[in-house]
């Protein structure tokens, strides 16, 4: 654990290269399969015996081998009976900084919130943990302050295989982190709900009336503001270019995110965790358009002693879907679970009760937490016009057996376990 997650090791950390057969930069490349998993959030999901053509690192046409033309002077690779999948995307991730174990910057307790601060500002990219999530098909992560207060800071989109900032950020801010109650009730010497839910209330109103004076600025309707760091991340939230991430558990507080941040202030907002008996909510996150985005809690044990389960073990994310939920993502709040292991989420939440015929598992890795976040005209399938984040897999993602043989990122190789075995 200290050699993987050390400090030192992390700093040491040097940039991958690609394998030889990649191609060069901005070349076309044409992708044979057996099938790909497609998932576009709405239409057909699979194609078989597909191919894929990517230039400039973007996905260029994709169909049936038999009736795409394969373009002259494209490089053709044949992956045989393997399949082709969109990158997954995490939304509850750690480890794009130094180590969580070594004492990183992710819990600066200043306020109870803390807007203002960017975990944009410790990012190092190409970290052992990172290079892990490659091989584990995690291709962009939301790396988000940690729930030692209700308002952690900004979170901030990233790549998670390549080696420079510049070419790992998606966007900036990523998300505002919200803590509902738990974690940040040690603040000081502790803090109740009924202050928090106030507190935050007014941390809120406070950014948006901010948004709303660089708003009537721009219609003409009022002086220029003043520009302060500490509020400009409402701007972003007020304008839907980003959302609230919020930390939330139990059903008392998974409501209080519903009621408090979509309902009363309008703003976009995902719950990120939702486990124990949050799907008591589910049907008015669903109806509110709040994504859930679980983990890496995957069930609710038998009486657990508040909540009458009758003795069964109840899977979170079939409680979500039991009660009409359609958007439901997984996390692994990496390092708590590897971040490598996200696709094994998916493979609990199936085995504790979620229905599968729709490939809702595999959705909930790549095209539910992408749309969730914002990003999904770029990421989260395989669609034209859409960046080339691709895996090539031996078979059903969420079946733990299935090996990740490629990584694809911007249409460039990242991983390749023909050259390169990472294990963990």
């Amino acid at each position: 654990m200290a050699a993987l997650f050390g400090l030192g090791a992390l700093l040491a950390a040097q940039a991958w290269a690609a394998p030889a057969w990649a191609g060069e930069p901005g070349g076309m490349v044409a992708i044979r399969c057996a099938k790909a998993l497609c998932v576009p959030y709405s239409g057909p999901q699979v194609i078989d015996h597909a191919v894929v053509i990517i230039e400039d690192g973007r996905i260029k046409e994709i169909g049936p081998a038999a009736s795409t033309p394969i373009p002259a002077g494209a490089r053709m690779i044949d992956v045989g009976d393997s399949w082709l999948m969109p990158g997954m995307v995490g939304l509850h991730s750690h480890v794009a900084g130094p180590s969580f174990f070594a004492g990183n910057d992710l819990n600066d307790s200043v306020f109870l919130t803390n807007p203002g601060l960017r975990a944009s500002s410790v990012v190092l990219p190409g970290n052992p943990a990172l290079r892990l999530a490659v091989a584990g098909g995690v291709t962009t992560v939301l790396f988000i302050p940690g729930s030692g207060t209700n308002m952690g800071g900004q979170g901030v989109l990233v790549k998670t295989g390549f080696d420079t900032y510049e070419q790992i950020e998606v966007r900036n801010p990523g998300s505002l982190k919200l803590a509902q109650a738990g974690n940040p009730e040690r603040f000081l010497g502790g803090v109740r709900r009924t202050y928090m839910n106030w507190n935050t209330r007014n941390t809120f109103k406070r950014g948006i009336a901010y948004a709303k004076r660089w708003e009537a600025f721009r219609a003409g309707k009022g002086e220029r503001p003043d520009r302060d760091p500490q509020w400009e991340i409402f701007r972003s939230l007020y304008e839907g270019e980003a959302q609230v991430s919020t930390h939330t558990q139990i059903y008392q507080v998974v409501l209080m995110t519903i009621t408090m941040v979509r309902e009363e202030l309008g703003l976009d907002v995902f719950i990120d965790h939702g486990t124990f008996d949050g799907f008591r909510a589910a049907a008015r996150a669903w109806e509110k358009g709040v994504g859930a985005i679980l983990g890496p809690r995957s069930i609710l044990p038998p009486y657990p002693g508040w909540i009458d389960t009758d003795g069964k073990i109840q899977g979170v994310a079939a409680g979500y879907q039991d009660a009409g939920h359609q958007d439901i993502g997984f996390n692994t709040d990496a390092p708590i679970v590897p971040q490598e292991e996200l696709s094994v989420q998916a493979t609990v939440g199936a085995r504790f009760g979620m229905h599968t015929d729709h490939l809702e598992c595999v959705r909930g890795l790549t095209i539910i937490p992408a749309r969730t976040a914002g990003i999904a005209h770029d990421l989260g399938s395989l669609e034209v016009g859409k960046v080339a984040d691709i895996l090539v897999v031996t078979g059903d993602p969420v079946d733990p057996r299935t090996t990740i043989e490629a990584v694809y990122m911007d249409g460039e190789v990242v991983y390749d376990i023909a050259t390169e075995r990472r294990r963990w």
